[in-house]
């Protein structure tokens, strides 16, 4: 791992450190392809983004669980195409960005010969982050739900639905693309409390925005869970792992960020609000090392 840990995951991030020699050795990786949005690309992480792999305004972050796994597992060729902001369009289609920049397809950093593919997409398609953005009140008050099932249409449950199939022809894209590549799908780590009961004002949405956002994001990752099962590829659980450590909790404990752009966990103590933090790109990292290991 690298500096931008804190003192609390230096004996994690050395015993990751510790077991990538036997990673490379066993599993022989040799050319790896990160594909995801901005959880995948764990923006502001490190600081500044890097343009090694994507423009500027991906906000890529040089410690994102991609370079972490590349790093333990001594891949020969690596290739981050994550960006902030990503739908599973932006796999096929160059991805316009806020400053100007333009990312390609991110397929098109997939080959023939790439045998390791790690996959975080979903969350853009199905407008969760805006959601939570219209979700925030002054006031302690839940109208957001109400808004999202008026008329009994729940807006946010159909945007599951219709991604579905969206994540589904991507992963069989990349199949033909990388014929003999091991294709992961991540899904995305806890950011919000599991009781569905929130910390309003420090996070200004009242609870039962809070519980519905929740139950959302648990469709979202079920529908994931579904997505790989049906399609052969595997899925990597980040959610599990990390409950415990949503946007709710104190900053030394909490994986993702709320409103306020500060995190201990960070840089410059910076952040991306409502994105994962230094302590939960850590936590990615270690999770999908060890399914790679395991597999």
């Amino acid at each position: 791992m690298r500096k931008r840990l804190s003192a609390l995951l230096v004996v994690p991030a050395l015993a990751v450190l510790a077991f990538a020699a036997p990673a490379s050795a066993s599993t022989g990786y040799h050319e790896y392809v990160a594909l995801g949005d901005s959880w995948t690309a764990d923006v502001f992480v490190t600081l500044p983004p890097t343009t090694q792999f994507t423009p500027l305004d991906c906000a890529q972050s040089t410690s994102d669980y991609p370079h972490e796994l590349a790093g333990a597992l001594g891949v020969e060729t690596f290739r981050d195409a994550s960006c902030g902001g990503a739908t599973t369009t932006d796999f096929t289609q160059q991805q316009k960005l806020p400053l100007g920049g333009t990312n390609p397809p991110q397929f098109d950093r997939l080959t023939a010969t790439t045998d390791l593919v790690t996959v975080g997409i979903g969350g853009n398609d199905i407008g969760l982050a805006s959601a939570v953005t219209k979700c925030l009140n002054l006031l302690p008050v839940s109208t957001c739900k109400a808004k999202f099932t008026a008329g009994g249409v729940d807006q946010l449950e159909n945007a599951v639905a219709a991604t579905e199939p969206k994540v589904a022809a991507s992963l069989q894209a990349i199949k033909e693309r990388s014929p003999n590549a091991r294709i992961l799908l991540v899904n995305y780590l806890a950011g919000l409390p599991a009781s569905g009961k929130g910390c309003w004002p420090v996070i200004p949405i009242a609870d039962g925005d809070v519980a519905y956002l929740q139950a959302k994001f648990l469709s979202m990752n079920a529908m994931l869970a579904r997505v790989a099962a049906d399609n052969g590829v595997e899925l990597v659980d980040t959610y599990s792992p990390t409950l415990g450590h949503d946007a709710c909790q104190a900053p030394t404990v909490r994986y993702v960020e709320g409103l306020i752009p500060i995190s201990t966990s960070n840089p410059l103590l910076l952040a991306f609000p409502f994105h994962p933090n230094g302590a939960g790109a850590a936590a990615q990292s270690e999770i999908v090392l060890d399914a790679v290991q395991r597999g």
